[in-house]
């Protein structure tokens, strides 16, 4: 898979656009900026954003590639991000540092998709926020927007909910949106939103 990702994000279009989720977008807006992290940040749209709204923004993923292309569009934006190549199982940060985490599109097997989760609930701060955009099982119904095609890699509301229970849920909601997301996000897609806070 990181030959994948080496590749996918190798290309000199920014394959996902250079502007953040909206979902991410709204939910960051509603926050008092403190240490972000961003798993499987790709080429950091959603990272730079971040910083540009003067979150102290940490990163990961494990496409060199797709770290570079941040890298170069925080340069570009004028901001700093520490963006770290790492595997959802690898990585590691501080128990209670972080005052939020957003999953956006990190879609992985369910063996790291629940070691992460479970350290995601370890090394946010108690109020600390998730945020969560994903693809939902639905996807595979036909909807052209992309997203894995193994529904291991997809999320129901009672998936998330499950993966993070102890965590006070305040939004859940599995919808059909319209995605604009440069070349890979683009059309309507089923999706699965989520914002929890830990205790």
């Amino acid at each position: 898979m990181q030959n994948f990702w080496n590749e996918r994000y190798g290309k000199q279009e920014m394959i996902y656009g250079s502007e953040p989720n909206d979902f991410f977008r709204e939910q960051l807006s509603k926050l008092t900026p403190g240490k972000l992290l961003l798993p499987a940040e790709g080429e950091g749209r959603n990272a730079v954003y971040a910083a540009q709204q003067r979150w102290d923004v940490l990163a990961f993923d494990y496409s060199d590639a797709g770290r570079a292309k941040a890298m170069q569009l925080a340069a570009q934006k004028g901001v700093n991000i520490n963006y770290e190549v790492a595997d959802a199982q690898t990585f590691s940060a501080t128990p209670e540092s972080l005052d939020a985490v957003a999953l956006i599109y990190a879609h992985m097997p369910p063996t790291a998709r629940t070691t992460l989760h479970q350290n995601i609930m370890t090394w946010l701060k108690p109020g600390g926020k998730l945020i969560v955009e994903a693809f939902h099982l639905k996807q595979l119904e036909g909807y052209p927007s992309g997203g894995p095609k193994n529904e291991d890699m997809l999320y129901t509301a009672a998936t998330l909910i499950e993966d993070f229970k102890g965590m006070q849920v305040e939004y859940v909601k599995e919808e059909e949106i319209e995605l604009a997301e440069g070349t890979y996000h683009l059309g309507k897609g089923y999706v699965t939103r989520l914002v929890a806070s830990k205790p």
